[in-house]
């Protein structure tokens, strides 16, 4: 999942939708940080209750991450658009096919999402901006034993201040943030002809989102 989707199975509270958003974030950080479930875990119950919602949110992306990339609806549709992308890219290897398959659905589930309500991302993004941003740097740096000041410093607030879910419903601007993803992986950028499947994409992904996004129903006590 990516952005937008992740905060669909969250409360309203912003440090849980934040907390939601971290691991997404944390790719960003030079050395990179991980926050893994069982770093967040033990602080759930934290006497501090944005804390205690930062780690929840964050334990809950990971567990929806889990069942939402083994659901078959996104390992049809991730192979579909990684054979697509191939044939329009005549990549000789599937890694960034592959690659591209993965990320593109997950952006493309974003857009479908903010397509079918309109006030979906500008929510989005008003709970974020009830966060302090050192404070998640600080309790992340707390759950990793690592130092994530750069959440605090520059990623939330250049996150909040370049809004760029908004430009998945552009391909042009996609494209942009497709090759902004490449140069950070160190793959080689899109070229202009990419957009010309990106109409399609929208429609594949559009046509299975309920099923991408039907949460399995919890185990019986």
């Amino acid at each position: 999942m990516n952005f937008l989707a992740h905060s669909l199975f969250c409360s309203d509270d912003p440090y849980e939708v934040a907390g939601a958003a971290v691991p997404d974030w944390l790719p960003l950080t030079r050395p990179r940080v991980r926050c893994r479930s069982k770093a967040a875990a033990p602080h759930v119950d934290h006497d501090d209750p944005q804390v205690a919602s930062l780690a929840r949110g964050i334990l809950r992306h990971h567990a929806d991450d889990d069942w939402f990339h083994n659901t078959v609806a996104f390992g049809e549709l991730e192979l579909q658009l990684a054979r697509t992308i191939r044939r329009a890219t005549r990549d000789e290897d599937g890694m960034r096919p592959k690659f591209l398959g993965h990320i593109l659905l997950e952006m493309l589930l974003d857009w479908v999402l903010a397509e079918r309500d309109p006030q979906l991302l500008p929510v989005y993004y008003e709970l974020l901006e009830g966060v302090d941003p050192v404070r998640v740097a600080d309790a992340v740096s707390e759950f990793t034993a690592a130092d994530a000041s750069q959440l605090g410093g520059s990623i939330i607030p250049k996150f909040l201040e370049l809004r760029f879910l908004f430009d998945y419903a552009d391909d042009q601007r996609l494209l942009l943030r497709l090759n902004q993803v490449m140069r950070r992986v160190r793959l080689p950028e899109l070229g202009a002809a990419f957009v010309e499947i990106l109409p399609a994409a929208r429609e594949s992904v559009a046509a299975r989102a309920d099923e991408l996004l039907a949460a399995p129903a919890p185990a019986p006590a």
